[in-house]
């Protein structure tokens, strides 16, 4: 009977192999601290897809976010504050996919860099930076369909020395190469 099942869900999980992931979302930056405040406007972001097992891949990627300030703040002591982010990000991360027929969730982690115009404006914090900074990715998501080649996923990207995350809710689609 296990390994009835276990067959049934090895076939459902994502494919070994070459894929390009194509992703597409609203975009949002938030401050570490605990503040109402955020920046909202669009990401995209490609992944070269290294499958190495059907629940264990590698993603090289680079995509952009491009952030704005919030202008529906709900407290009037916070309408001066603002966290943006103008970015274009590169870097790799890995994935780890749990073994669901037609639903497989992932869980990924990573480290990048991110080329761009950043800002953290708080009661608590007063970052303004310019140039090459460190994040480190890390995903939400659910692979759909019968070969897991739509993405609807959480994805965030953490700058520590920013005090602030980028991130997006997003949708995506993976198509192999060369088949």
């Amino acid at each position: 009977m296990f390994t009835l099942c276990s067959i049934h869900f090895v076939q459902a999980q994502p494919n070994k192999g070459r894929f390009i992931k194509a992703s597409i979302g609203y975009g949002i930056t938030l401050p570490l601290d605990e503040y109402n405040i955020t920046g909202s406007g669009f990401y995209t972001q490609g992944e070269y897809v290294i499958g190495i097992r059907k629940w264990f891949g590698i993603r090289p990627y680079a995509g952009v976010i491009f952030t704005s300030p919030n202008e529906t703040v709900t407290d009037a002591n916070l309408l001066q504050y603002k966290v943006t982010a103008k970015a274009f990000m590169i870097g790799g991360k890995a994935r780890i996919v749990a073994p669901i027929p037609y639903v497989a969730p992932y869980f990924e982690l990573g480290l990048g860099t991110s080329i761009g115009s950043f800002e953290t404006y708080t009661p608590a914090t007063h970052i303004k930076a310019n140039g090459v900074q460190l994040h480190v990715p890390f995903s939400l998501g659910l692979a759909l369909g019968k070969k897991h080649d739509f993405e609807l996923e959480f994805t965030y990207y953490t700058y520590p020395s920013l005090e602030q995350v980028s991130g997006a809710m997003a949708l995506g689609f993976t198509f192999p190469i060369n088949r």
